[in-house]
């Protein structure tokens, strides 16, 4: 298992991409959170094998239907929480 930091640029508060993202990461099985930042971003932080984080991060280079992603910065997760499922995080 890995865990990968997602920062998703563009237009994606406001459009349900959070919802969205929540719903995707549960249908792929991954674990982690997705919550917006002050910057207007969206961060998510995600657990899952290599092949289904590759699958997921396709995925949010699309985001939710309203959405307009612009970029999605990945990097590793340096935090050492142990995630228990996938949440929207305030």
């Amino acid at each position: 298992m890995e865990t990968r930091l997602f920062s998703v640029y563009g237009r994606v508060q406001g459009v349900a991409f959070r919802f969205f993202t929540l719903q995707e990461a549960r249908k792929l099985g991954i674990k982690g959170y997705a919550r917006n930042r002050d910057d207007n971003s969206v961060e998510v932080v995600a657990t899952a094998d290599s092949e289904t984080l590759a699958q997921f991060e396709k995925w949010l280079h699309k985001g939710s239907p309203a959405a307009k992603v612009e970029q999605v910065i990945v990097s590793d997760y340096l935090g050492s929480e142990v995630f228990r499922q996938f949440e929207i995080r305030h």
